[in-house]
């Protein structure tokens, strides 16, 4: 009868890990030269590689660029899979997708000289169980916060993921800061390190989502806690705008 007890929970456990399974982001970063037209890459993005996503059953791709006139120009490309098995059977298919490859090929057939970015970058970054699954921003989202947030070692950035499992998701709902998607970079160059995205309607709206933040008991409270002490060392924040044909 034990045995049995031990197995059903066994069992039950398994399902429930199957059912809330965490996604896997890629964070693509293109790194674009000084005055070259990049129309050879928003044309492959826009009309090969996002519609060959999408015919994975890959949806919601993102696609910024950052604000303002910093130099080099860099386009982000943000794309969430269900599991890092996901991103390999999404890779593979897309090189046998007919469709896909014609699409491609102004782009994969471009001259060094015609090609606009300097290097590509990717973090791969693992959702938290606080915030499983991406969400996509209300439609007159038309600015985006991205955040890294740095930890002097893994014991810290575990200590600051569970900050925002156990209390910080719901002080961001709370004040109205909308997070698109969360989670805990297992590769990167600013490693180790979390990353998150906020979308709000303009620059306005995020100052006052901000304002409150600070000043929220809870966050009151927390900042006080020894477990949470020295969980993070640096912050990175980067203001994006989306392009016409981002899907976020």
């Amino acid at each position: 009868m034990l045995r049995r007890v031990i197995l059903l929970l066994f069992l039950g456990c398994s399902l429930h890990s199957a059912f809330s399974q965490t996604e896997f982001y890629e964070l693509r970063e293109y790194t674009l030269n000084f005055f070259k037209p990049a129309e050879v890459l928003h044309n492959y993005l826009e009309n090969a590689l996002i519609p060959g996503l999408n015919r994975q059953g890959v949806s919601n791709v993102g696609v910024f660029e950052e604000t303002g006139e910093a130099l080099p120009k860099k386009i982000y490309l943000l794309i969430a899979y269900p599991s890092m098995q996901g991103y390999n059977e999404t890779t593979d298919a897309l090189r046998a997708d007919s469709q896909y490859l014609a699409d491609a090929e102004p782009y994969m057939e471009a001259s060094s000289d015609q090609i606009p970015f300097n290097r590509i970058e990717s973090s791969f970054i693992r959702s938290a169980s606080g915030f499983p699954n991406l969400i996509k921003p209300a439609e007159d989202s038309e600015l985006f916060e991205l955040r890294i947030y740095e930890s002097h070692n893994e014991d810290a950035l575990r200590r600051k993921v569970k900050m925002f499992n156990d209390h910080e998701f719901g002080i961001f709902e709370d004040v109205g800061l909308p997070m698109v998607f969360f989670g805990e970079n297992i590769s990167g160059d600013q490693m180790p390190c979390l990353t998150y995205l906020l979308a709000f309607k303009d620059m306005e709206a995020h100052k006052q989502a901000w304002s409150r933040f600070g000043p929220h008991p809870e966050w009151q409270r927390i900042t006080k806690l020894e477990e949470f002490a020295n969980a993070m060392t640096d912050i990175t924040r980067i203001f994006l705008k989306p392009l016409p044909y981002s899907q976020l």
